[in-house]
């Protein structure tokens, strides 16, 4: 990714953060995770029900910001982050990269 890339990565994500989108759950059924476009690190084994984090209002209708399976420590609202940084990024293959980021203040 480019310089340029990556700092509207980060300008996207310090946005999200300052509208203090709320963060909730729901124990979703695989299929349907995947259905509905969750984000999920899909080599990797789930069982029958995942727990997906959402962001965003949770709006009949309405779409999140962003849908993920569960991978770590959670916040209630975005404002939590505080600030987002990335540090690194790299390519993992097959067209896909991944970023590393800093949190906090």
């Amino acid at each position: 990714m480019t310089p340029e890339e990556l700092k509207k990565i980060e300008e996207t994500v310090n946005q999200k953060i300052k509208e203090n989108l709320p963060v909730h759950f729901e124990m979703l059924p695989l299929q349907k995770a995947k259905e509905i476009g969750a984000i999920g690190l899909f080599d990797e084994k789930y069982g029958q029900t995942v727990k997906v984090y959402f962001v965003g209002p949770k709006t009949k209708g309405q779409r999140p910001y962003s849908a993920e399976f569960c991978g770590g420590p959670h916040v209630a609202f975005t404002s939590e982050i505080k600030s987002f940084r990335i540090i690194k990024q790299e390519n993992i293959g097959k067209g896909n990269r991944r970023i590393y980021a800093v949190v906090g203040n």
